[in-house]
This record gives C-alpha cells, structure tokens and sequence, in this order.
C-alpha cells in the first residue's frame, strides 16, 4: 500500500522501518521538512516529504506528532489521499509532561475525537499505548503463543479493518474496542495503556478500564 506517515520520532520512525520493510510505499514527514529526515530515508527507502505531500494518494495515513501541534497541520494535508483513506491515530494527551490544558479533553472528550475535530476526517485509534520498541522487537506469525495484542478504537469499520489487517502484517493481533467515544479505554493511565499481554489479557484490561481520568493525567 501507499501509506503516508507524519511524525518521524519513536512511533513514526519505527513504524517507517517496519512497513517500508513489509514493501509498503512509504512517504514521511515532520515539521523540520524533509532534509531532516535523509538518514531515516537512506535507512529505510521511505521518501522524505513536506508534511502537505506526506497523503497524497496514500491509502493509510499515520499521524503520530504531539497532541498539542495536532492543530498545527496544514490545513487540507489529508485532500489528496486516495478516497476511503483509514488515518490512524497513535497521540495521547500529556497535559502535564508536554501538551497543556486542552479543556474540551478535560471536560470529557475523549483524545482522537479531539483530533477528528482538529482535523476534519474521522480517524483509528491505534498503536497509542504501544512502546516504540516493540514495534521492532515484538512481532511474532500470526497464531505465535505470545503474541501481543493491541486495542484499535474508531467509527469506521472498513478503515478499521484496513488498519487491523496491516497491524497483523506487522505482528500483532488487534482487539476491537469498538468507536471512538469508547476510545478512553485505552487513553493513558488505563489498564491496557502498555499492556503487551494477548487477545484476552487486552480485553480484560480494556473492561477493566475507569472513565475517570486520574489526577496524573488531568492539567
């Protein structure tokens, strides 16, 4: 697939070397423009972009940059990806270590309905609570004892199947968390939020999840 990643740091950049390793066509992009990302490309084969190209034609966009310059992207950087694009969110909300107060997630909303609102198109909820690492270190065939699970929130169920599938290509099984207002579940401070358990460990913990967001994640 052509897939577009913006956000080159520890989610972006691994995620870059593994599906450019699978032979997806990968585009990527941060906001320091592409002459910094030559070592990653050179690395990888992924072709370094400027944000404003990182979707064009792309059947899979990732967004994985700070939740806080979420508002910051171009407007109209998802226009030229191909129709049906899944857009895959991997941020979390960090009032205290990095993001601020952003009230409507204080009052309630949950993170990736934040992002659908910044940037006007429905998203997945996928990869948040997984450490960068394991992407590379964690894959296993399908069916492997094992293997590691991820929950995936989001209301569209065939860009959710798209990104289901392509995690299982990565090594990982998937736990379906249902849409996006039942994404708290697996927001930081929850049970599944870096849970490496399997299938069943993720559902419990997932069930096991408490709306109330925490004084360690409250501005």
């Amino acid at each position: 697939m052509k897939i577009g990643i913006i956000g080159a740091g520890n989610i972006g950049g691994n995620l870059t070397r593994r599906l450019t390793a699978l032979g997806h066509d990968v585009s990527v992009a941060n906001s320091r423009g592409p002459h910094t990302l030559t070592a990653l490309a050179e690395e990888t084969g992924a072709k370094p972009v400027a944000v404003e190209e990182a979707a064009l034609g792309a059947q899979v966009v990732v967004v994985t940059v700070p939740l806080k310059a979420v508002p910051d992207l171009p407007a109209g950087f998802l226009d030229g990806a191909a129709e049906n694009v899944a857009v895959i969110d991997t941020g979390n909300y960090y009032p205290q270590q990095r993001d601020g107060k952003i009230a409507e997630i204080e009052d309630g909303l949950t993170e990736s309905r934040w992002t659908e609102r910044q940037i006007g198109h429905p998203v997945i909820k996928a990869f948040n609570g997984t450490y960068a690492q394991d992407i590379l270190d964690k894959p296993l065939p399908k069916g492997a004892p094992g293997r590691v699970a991820l929950p995936v929130s989001g209301d569209d169920e065939a860009a959710k199947k798209v990104v289901r599938d392509l995690i299982d290509e990565l090594g990982f099984d998937t736990v379906d968390n249902g849409g996006q207002d039942e994404s708290w579940r697996q927001q930081p401070g929850t049970p599944v939020y870096g849970n490496t358990g399997g299938v069943e460990e993720i559902r419990k913990a997932l069930d096991a999840a408490s709306p109330e967001r925490t004084a360690d994640w409250r501005a």
